[in-house]
């Protein structure tokens, strides 16, 4: 009698393959993400804003202010960071206190640290405003920083040098060369913001070049800056083809 082998067929599930952690996908930001980003950034503002208040209303506020100059190039970003807010804030209400501190500005504005290239960008022309010798101390470290520095950087220092050539016409001379490279390498909205800046703190024959610097580049600038600048110029623009 003959017997049959039955054969089994043996089945192996499959599993799936393993993501390793390197190859896994980063989860999108989620909207609580950005509102915790948001938190976060605004707790900041607000205790920054509290430091500086204490430190106004303390009776060595000057001391106090030096403290947190000093932090202002430390290696250590957050130590930077806060003290650039809090400086901040501080600039906004009495510019002065800063006015012993332009070394650190002068230092910080081609900072590695946003927060305290934005602190540098905004103190300096106040200082300079209220304080023109005190800025003109570091000025050639402040012409060297131009173009190394990042876009706030550089709007910071072309509003300096407009706040000392209003201050005096002396520094006139020693500024029109960094000013003149800063008209001609701006983009078109740039453009008609530093020649509101630029051209009304210049008098006589370096006002006309700088002029003539803005004037030159309306044809190469999109037709929407180039309308406003010539505007504020009094000029019609050339027709273009």
């Amino acid at each position: 009698m003959a017997t049959t082998k039955k054969t089994t067929r043996k089945t192996t599930a499959k599993t799936p393959s393993k993501r390793s952690k390197s190859q896994a996908p980063e989860a999108p930001a989620t909207t609580q993400d950005v509102q915790d980003d948001v938190e976060t950034e605004a707790d900041a503002a607000t205790g920054s804003a509290k430091v500086a208040a204490e430190i106004l209303g303390a009776p060595d506020a000057p001391a106090r202010v030096t403290e947190m100059a000093e932090q202002l190039l430390d290696d250590r970003a957050t130590v930077s960071t806060k003290a650039a807010r809090v400086l901040h804030e501080i600039v906004q209400a009495q510019p002065e206190l800063l006015g012993p501190h332009v070394d650190k500005l002068a230092k910080g504005i081609t900072s590695s640290n946003k927060r305290v290239v934005q602190l540098a960008a905004d103190a300096l022309p106040a200082v300079a405003k209220i304080a023109p010798a005190r800025v003109a101390k570091h000025l050639e470290l402040l012409k060297r920083s131009f173009e190394p520095a990042i876009d706030v950087g550089r709007d910071g220092l072309v509003r300096t040098f407009a706040n000392l050539c209003i201050a005096s016409v002396a520094y006139q001379k020693r500024l029109e060369p960094v000013l003149t490279l800063a008209l001609q390498g701006a983009d078109g909205k740039t453009l008609q913001r530093w020649s509101e800046i630029v051209l009304p703190a210049l008098k006589g024959e370096p006002h006309a070049r700088a002029r003539a610097v803005v004037e030159d580049r309306l044809d190469r600038i999109p037709r929407r800056y180039a309308t406003e600048i010539a505007t504020a110029l009094g000029i019609r623009l050339r027709v273009r083809y």
